[in-house]
């Protein structure tokens, strides 16, 4: 994206940057040293994330993609991480709006949480105090935490939440679908796939639970209803007249 790979003045783009090539070797070379590191130690991941930051945010000011002869930043990206550009650019963002916060204290929250204090820098700009935020980032378990900034930035208490996967085959899928469009339409389209399916498993459960109150009441209330019926007689006026 042209946003993102070069800089404007009144609607020009100014001329790229001289190619700096011994420098842009060494970076391409530090950031594939880092990604290969992460497939096989998983803990590394939140002990060079600032490092692999600084290193993106210097390929895209000096451009050093064109070293590989790719068109853009985001083409650099795709190739670096080919499963989603997203991981990439909040390590850009934490880089970048987060300088007031030491780098070893950025290592020990971890770059989840870092993701988070980027949010209340953003909305505090100047007066970001990341003192306080950075201590509770330390104390406070990642979901704990994130809640802390929601709260903060909305002013509304938010409840836990996970997400959660499931393996659906092709037939099944079309089924989950209707249903959760069904549950919309009566519950309101306001409302989400998760409340949805919430309120269609509340459904399954109540059924559930009548069947079961049925079958533990057994074979004596079975027989009760059918003497009972059998008393009353049928309520047709028509099989009466039979």
């Amino acid at each position: 994206m042209i946003g993102w790979t070069n800089l404007w003045i009144d609607g020009r783009a100014v001329v790229s940057p001289e190619l700096n090539r011994r420098r842009a070797l060494i970076v391409l070379e530090k950031i594939d040293e880092i990604l290969a590191w992460e497939q096989t130690k998983e803990h590394e991941r939140d002990e060079r994330f600032v490092e692999l930051g600084r290193y993106l945010c210097e390929v895209r000011a000096g451009q050093y993609w064109r070293l590989e002869n790719l068109k853009s930043f985001d083409e650099f990206l795709e190739k670096r991480f080919p499963e989603s550009r997203r991981k990439a650019y909040y390590l850009l963002a934490i880089h970048e709006h987060l300088t007031r916060v030491p780098k070893q204290q950025l290592r020990e929250v971890g770059w989840t949480k870092a993701r988070e204090l980027v949010k209340v820098a953003r909305r505090d700009g100047i007066e970001f105090d990341c003192a306080p935020w950075v201590h509770k980032a330390k104390e406070l378990p990642k979901e704990e935490f994130r809640r802390e900034v929601d709260r903060y930035l909305t002013g509304k208490e938010t409840e836990a939440w996970e997400i959660i996967y499931f393996k659906l085959y092709k037939s099944q899928l079309s089924v989950v679908e209707r249903a959760l469009e069904i549950a919309a339409l009566m519950l309101g389209s306001d409302k989400s796939r998760g409340y949805s399916l919430e309120m269609i498993c509340a459904d399954f459960l109540a059924g559930a639970a009548l069947e079961t109150e049925n079958s533990i009441q057994g074979p004596e209330c079975s027989a009760s209803i059918r003497r009972s019926a059998a008393t009353c007689g049928p309520s047709d006026p028509a099989q009466k007249a039979r």
